[in-house]
């Protein structure tokens, strides 16, 4: 299994397969500005799947195959404060909006991404404490190997009051590149 595209973005900016395309701290309409991406849902959005979606236009930008069939295109993703900020404002509100209780759980990306990409294969989004590289290749590696995905879409979607912190890749089952340690070497770049 081989990583043949990743993402990072953070506090230093947005990088994709290492290259630095956009530099600072930065807000999800900013990187879906400098993408172009047109999608009008994105400004319905929460902020973690904002994150979610700009972080995966970046990462695939037009390299799936388009024979490659969607339903076996497998998305696993872990979050550490999920969807807190809307949880917050749902729990404050003294009548809650409908369009924020749609957003009360982190598994809400695994949806925005898989509509507009049309993926259908597998999905799961785990709450942990922080970034685990064991933890990811484990479920991309029985999704690819025991599910039989073609292709899964990993990684890393936290947002929190600190900002963005996202890792994410896009992993085959070509290569062998794709191991534990090379997970938390690119994620810690």
């Amino acid at each position: 299994m081989g990583i043949d595209n990743w993402v990072v973005i953070n506090k230093k900016g947005l990088f994709r397969n290492g290259v630095l395309l956009v530099a600072g701290h930065l807000t999800p309409e900013q990187v879906y500005s400098e993408l172009k991406c047109n999608y009008p849902k994105f400004y319905k959005m929460d902020k973690l799947c904002k994150w979610a979606f700009v972080a995966t236009e970046c990462l695939l930008g037009d390299s799936i195959n388009t024979e490659t069939d969607k339903n076996k295109i497998g998305v696993m993703l872990s979050t550490s404060h999920g969807c807190l900020d809307v949880d917050k404002r749902y729990a404050d509100a003294a009548i809650p909006s409908p369009s924020l209780f749609v957003y009360t759980l982190p598994n809400i990306m695994l949806g925005e991404i898989g509509i507009r990409h049309g993926f259908k294969g597998e999905q799961v989004c785990t709450v942990n404490e922080r970034f685990d590289a064991s933890e990811l290749y484990f479920a991309t590696t029985v999704m690819l190997e025991t599910k039989h995905m073609d292709a899964c879409l990993t990684g890393w979607v936290d947002v929190s009051e600190e900002g963005a912190d996202i890792c994410m890749f896009w992993v085959s089952p070509a290569g062998d590149n794709f191991k534990p340690g090379l997970l938390a070497e690119l994620y810690h770049k």
